[in-house]
Parts: C-alpha cells; sequence; structure tokens
C-alpha cells in the first residue's frame, strides 16, 4: 500500500508542479478586463472555452470563476460553456492524464472537454432566460457593478505567478490526496481484471454505469486520473474511464445547486444533457477509434525514479503539509477560542472551497483597520477584528467576488 502511494506521487507531482506554473504564468499574463471585452456572442463562447480548457479549476473553483463571468457581463453561453470545459481538463490535468494514461488520450480528452462546451455555449445563448433566474441575478448585477472595477488593479509578476499557483494546490489537496490513496487501494487490494465485468456491457453501457456513479459525485479532473488509471489497468474500458473523467469533475450536487440559483432550470438542462450525452458519446467514440489495450495498462514502479520525480514528489508533499497544518490550525482556532469581544461576525454567500476561505481572508487583512479576519464554512462566516465599519468590510467582501448577507 505505502508503495503504491509513493509510486503514484512520484509519476504525478512533476507534471502537477509544472501545471501549477503553467497556471500562474496564465493568472499574470491574461488582462484582467478579458472578460468584460470579450465574452459575448458566439465568438464570446469560442474565447470563454479557450480561456476555460488551460485553466486548472476543479468545480469548486470553476462555480465562483463562471457566476463571475455573468456578473461581470459575461453571455449565459459564455459562462456556461466555461463551466461546461474548464473543470474537465487543465494544464495540470492534462500533463498528468498524459502520464497516466498516455498522450493520446490526454490530447482526446482536450478535444472532448472544447466540443462540449462549445456545443453547451452556443445552445445556452439560444436559451431564453427563467423570469426566476433573472430576478435572482439582477440583484447580484447591481450589487457587484461599482465593486467590478477594483478587480483590475493588482500584483503582477513572479510573485503574483508563485502565488496562484500555490492557491491552486490549496484549492484540492485535499483531493489531490484522497486520489492518490484511492489508487493506492485499488492498486493494492482490487486484483488485476477485476473490472473486466465493464467492458462485458460495451462501451456505451459501462460508461452509462460510471456516468450514474460519476454524477453527483465530486472529483478532481486531476486528482481523479490515478483512479482512472488504477481503473483502467483492472479491466474498465478506457472509454468508461474517459466519461468519469468528463463526467465526474464537471457535476455535482454543490455545482447542480449553483447553476439553477444563478441561471435556472433551463439553462440547468443543457449543462446536464450536453455533459451526459457528450461524455457518454466521446467515451464509445475513443473505445470505437482507438486500440489502447498496449499504451493505456499503466503500472507503476517499473524503473527508479529520477532524481526530479523524487524532489518534485518531497516538495509537493512539504507543501500539502503545510497546507494541510494550516487548515488544521484554522480549524482549531476557528472550534475552540472564543471570539474577541471587539469582532463582528457576518454571514457570507459564495464560499464553495477552501481557497475561497484564504482568498477572502486575505482581501479583509489588506483593508486598513482590520486586525484579524478569519473566513469559515458551515456556517459561511467571516469573523473580522479591528477598528473598521461594517460598510466598508460588506465592500471588501464584494470586491473580493462573495456576497456580505444582512443576517
Amino acid at each position: 500500500m505505502l508503495q503504491s502511494v509513493l509510486d503514484t506521487l512520484l509519476e504525478l507531482s512533476p507534471w502537477f508542479l509544472l501545471g501549477m506554473l503553467v497556471a500562474g504564468l496564465l493568472h499574470v499574463l491574461l488582462p484582467r478586463d478579458f472578460i468584460k471585452r470579450q465574452l459575448h456572442g458566439r465568438w464570446g463562447v469560442i474565447k470563454a472555452v479557450a480561456l476555460g480548457v488551460p485553466m486548472p479549476l476543479c468545480s469548486c473553483g470553476v462555480i465562483p470563476t463562471g457566476l463571475g463571468l455573468k456578473r461581470d457581463g459575461a453571455s449565459n453561453g459564455a459562462s456556461l460553456g466555461f463551466l461546461i470545459s474548464t473543470p474537465q481538463t487543465g494544464v495540470d490535468s492534462i500533463l498528468v492524464s498524459a502520464s497516466f494514461l498516455g498522450w493520446p488520450f490526454a490530447l482526446f480528452k482536450v478535444l472532448a472537454a472544447t466540443v462540449t462546451g462549445l456545443i453547451g455555449g452556443w445552445i445556452s445563448d439560444r436559451v431564453p432566460e427563467g423570469a426566476t433566474s433573472q430576478r435572482e441575478f439582477a440583484g447580484a448585477l447591481a450589487a457587484d457593478e461599482h465593486d467590478a472595477t477594483s478587480s483590475d488593479d493588482g500584483p503582477r509578476g513572479v510573485p503574483a505567478m508563485f502565488s496562484h499557483a500555490h492557491s491552486l494546490l490549496a484549492s484540492i489537496w485535499r483531493w489531490l490526496v484522497f486520489g492518490i490513496v484511492v489508487s493506492a487501494l485499488i492498486d493494492t487490494f482490487l486484483p488485476v481484471g477485476t473490472l473486466d465485468v465493464f467492458a462485458d456491457l460495451g462501451p456505451l453501457g459501462a460508461g452509462f454505469a460510471v456516468l450514474l456513479i460519476s454524477l453527483p459525485l465530486y472529483v478532481c479532473a486531476t486528482a481523479s486520473v490515478p483512479i482512472a488509471a488504477a481503473m483502467v489497468a483492472n479491466g474498465m474500458p478506457v472509454g468508461a474511464a474517459l466519461v468519469f473523467l468528463m463526467a465526474g469533475p464537471a457535476t455535482n450536487v454543490a455545482t447542480i445547486g449553483a447553476i439553477y440559483r444563478a441561471f435556472g432550470s433551463r439553462q440547468l438542462a443543457v449543462y446536464l444533457g450536453v455533459l451526459i450525452v457528450g461524455s457518454l458519446g466521446f467515451g464509445a467514440l475513443f473505445d470505437f477509434g482507438f486500440n489502447p489495450s498496449h499504451p493505456l495498462q499503466h503500472s507503476h514502479g517499473q524503473a527508479a525514479p529520477v532524481w526530479w520525480a523524487v524532489a518534485s514528489a518531497c516538495l509537493m508533499s512539504a507543501l500539502i503539509a503545510r497546507l494541510a497544518w494550516l487548515d488544521l490550525s484554522r480549524f482549531v482556532r476557528d472550534r475552540w477560542f472564543d471570539r474577541p469581544a471587539d469582532e463582528v461576525e457576518i454571514a457570507v454567500s459564495g464560499l464553495t472551497c477552501g481557497n475561497c476561505e484564504r482568498k477572502l481572508e486575505g482581501a479583509l487583512l489588506e483593508v486598513d483597520g482590520v486586525l484579524s479576519a478569519v473566513v469559515s464554512r458551515n456556517p459561511d462566516r467571516a469573523r473580522v477584528r479591528g477598528d473598521v465599519d461594517r460598510a466598508t468590510i460588506d465592500r471588501a467582501i464584494y470586491a473580493a467576488g462573495y456576497r456580505a448577507n444582512s443576517t
């Protein structure tokens, strides 16, 4: 079991760290007002998908980002195309997929994410919004309009690149650990050939069975690759693994609920319909069009690890250990220590992951007069201490992309 964990970590770490750096470069090089100027109409959908495919955001991060597109004036099609394509892939996921499952599979997954995003976005633009969705989102648009310009300014350069790359790992490190452990469990305890039963169902049958499992679950595009590779090695058809890697990261209960609240039931139907039909279709197409049994039967530990793989694994392990310690410290501080008398507690909407907590904390700490800020979820709260009025805190929360509730 331990050896399987180490082997998976050695194989995943170099590509994941490289993907983090590429993500940081995208962050510092992309103009801040790109969204407002470009994401409209048919070409806006193309630009949104082209932006989303390489961006390493899983469901937890893509929800506020995609909804932020709409708040900043992007069309429904551009926003939904981004939400469909982005969580399926990303530079880190592409590199990790190539390492575990081969470049043909990785590039085919990019193609599938691109096509489903484009089709979903174009269909979305032709579907009228429901009245409920329009009323609910109108308030958010009006409230955020005067704060949107504040996001155009910010730090650039190498520090911002590494900060953004680190925030990527911070947002998914738990799921990354989960994926590594599950992959090791499959490699260790599941006999080779156990999942051959899926092959008996045929490409569409196997894909549909995997789809039923994937739709409600949260799986990360990068962290789920080792799981998919382990399942393929144990007999699952590669097309079914593609269904798992497309539908799993793009759909879960939280994402479905967020899209319903922001876009309405009609747009949610487009979102789910495109992902279901697209994942099943591309999964079957891959099985029929390729003979992947040889290049995709991946196994660990066939050769001694090179120095850069060991160094990458050590670095990523250290980063994850630090993030785990910070999260544990925040949990202990939030649950077991009394709140100071001058601390203000504010209910917040829009928090979806640990990275959201850290982002909002950082934004609040930059406000003049704030001495400390602790953001937590379940319930979603911001606890701010210092000589600062409530209106200033609310504006800082809006500027960070979230909403301060009155109760």
